[in-house]
Order: C-alpha cells, then structure tokens, then sequence
C-alpha cells in the first residue's frame, strides 16, 4: 500500500475513534453533574393508569425533579421511577428484576423503598418474611451502590387505617433496625385527604357494571375495559354505584401531593449531606 494511502487511512481512523470517545463522553455526561434518584415500589409509584390517560404527565418523577429544580442552591437532579405494577420485594429480588433492571442503574445517590400492600397479600407470613426481605433489599442496594443513602417509606393510605398502620408499623421497625430515615408520605397524604376523601384517587370501573344505558356515552373514558378517569367528572353519574371510590391509586393530584412531600424531605436530606458526598 502506498506511503501515502496508508498515512491517510491512519488520520481517518484516528478521527472516528475521537468522534466515537466524543460520543462516549457525551453519553456519560447525563449522568456527570446531576443527583441520581431511584423510586422503588409498586403501582402506587409507578403510576401506570396516569400514564396511560395522560401520557405528557407530569408524573411523579418529573414532579420531584421539577420542584427541586426551583431550589436554587440544589444540584439538578435526576429521578428514575422504577415502580412496577403488583410488585413485592420478594418478587423484585428473586424474580430476577433487581439484576436486570436495578443493580446496573449508573451511581444512584439516593433511594426511597415503598413497598408493603402486595407483599401484605401475596408474600406468605408477611409479618416476619416482610420486614426480612425489606432488610435484603437494603443489603442489596448498600452492596451495589456503596454511597447511597436509602429511605425506607410508608405506604399511602389504601386499605382500612388498621391494616395501613400495621403495615407502616413494620417500615419504621425496619427503618430503626437498619439506622435508615424514615420517609412518611402517609401523614401528608392522609391531611391532603380532609379536603376531599376521594380528590386524590381516580376512578376505574368495569365498563359491563355500568348501568346498560350510560354504555355507549361512556366509551371516551374506557381504557381496557374499565371506565377510567382522573376526576370527579362522572360522580354525578355513578357515585352511588356500589364500589364506583374503592380504587385507591393515586390519580395525577395525588402523584402531585406524594411529589411535593418527597421534593420537601429531599431537599432537606441534599442540604444537610456533606459536601464532599455531593
């Protein structure tokens, strides 16, 4: 080959190695400079019916980040919701989602854990296999995030006040053994509730219990099979069909209410972490 060719084909080569180190860069870049947040949970987190009715959000991820960012003196952050819907801790670290989906996320900073309602009904002796397979899960995240700091959580209100305390009873016993913070949404939510014992929850109801005749008018709201909306839009409709409150997710207004205490509590732990932790 001549001198010449090959002298060319070096410089070209050099060139997409730095266009490719460039792009590597950039890619990690994302990452450099911002808070990493992870949510962990169930349906109540990851919000998947708002997701589906009103796909430009904000969900509750981009409510914690867009609240910290109008504090001024904080870092910008990033908030990776990876709730899933019917999730237990149990399932998440022996169903093989924690490796794939969690244990590689990049150089998470902080962690909030709420879990409790389908362990409370699928993990067998939950009162003694819940608060254990909470502490796995700590034990997991310290060993694949060294620096992280982790938030233990109480559930929303969902079930009877009983079976919610019972449940958030258990979360603070775990989050004193293991010398963690607790994170309590459940007071905040349930003070937001004085204003409207239905404001924060939307409303999801099989579409064949509607009376036959409101059917067909109903149908923009059907999503699966269910009449599904955010609101109190169709209360003067069906209100007093039996069961037409009993889902308790959270709709946008509650994403929004659990947000606000979640960016409150935050801001006050990034304040108060040591700067050479930052």
């Amino acid at each position: 080959m001549p001198k010449f060719l090959a002298r060319n084909m070096f410089v070209v080569l050099v060139g997409v190695v730095v266009l490719l180190s460039a792009g590597a860069e950039v890619a990690r870049a994302e990452h450099e400079g911002k808070l990493q947040i992870l949510l962990l949970g169930d349906s109540t987190t990851i919000g998947s019916v708002c997701r589906i009715t009103h796909r430009e959000g904000p969900h509750l991820e981009d409510v914690i980040r867009l609240l910290l960012a109008t504090e001024k003196d904080l870092p910008p952050t990033n908030v990776i919701n990876q709730g899933r819907d019917g999730e237990f801790i149990h399932g998440l670290l022996t169903g093989g989602r924690y490796e794939r989906e969690i244990a590689k996320l990049p150089g998470i900073d902080y962690v909030f854990v709420r879990y409790g309602l389908n362990d409370n009904s699928k993990r067998e002796d939950f009162a003694k296999n819940f608060p254990q397979d909470f502490r796995d899960l700590i034990a997991r995240l310290r060993k694949d995030f060294p620096q992280v700091k982790i938030f233990p959580t109480t559930i929303i209100p969902y079930l009877t006040p009983e079976n919610d305390a019972r449940i958030n009873g258990l979360i603070k016993q775990v989050a004193e053994d293991e010398k963690l913070p607790l994170f309590d949404v459940y007071t905040r939510y349930q003070a937001e509730l004085a204003h409207g014992q239905n404001m924060l929850n939307y409303r999801r109801y099989s579409l064949d219990r509607i009376p036959e005749q409101h059917r067909e008018w109903v149908k923009p709201f059907v999503q699966g099979g269910s009449v599904v909306v955010m609101d109190n839009r169709l209360d003067a409709h069906f209100r007093d069909l039996p069961g037409w409150f009993a889902d308790r997710h959270p709709n946008l207004a509650g994403y929004h209410v659990i947000g606000d205490v979640t960016a409150k509590f935050l801001a006050k732990q990034i304040r108060e972490r040591p700067k050479s932790s930052k």
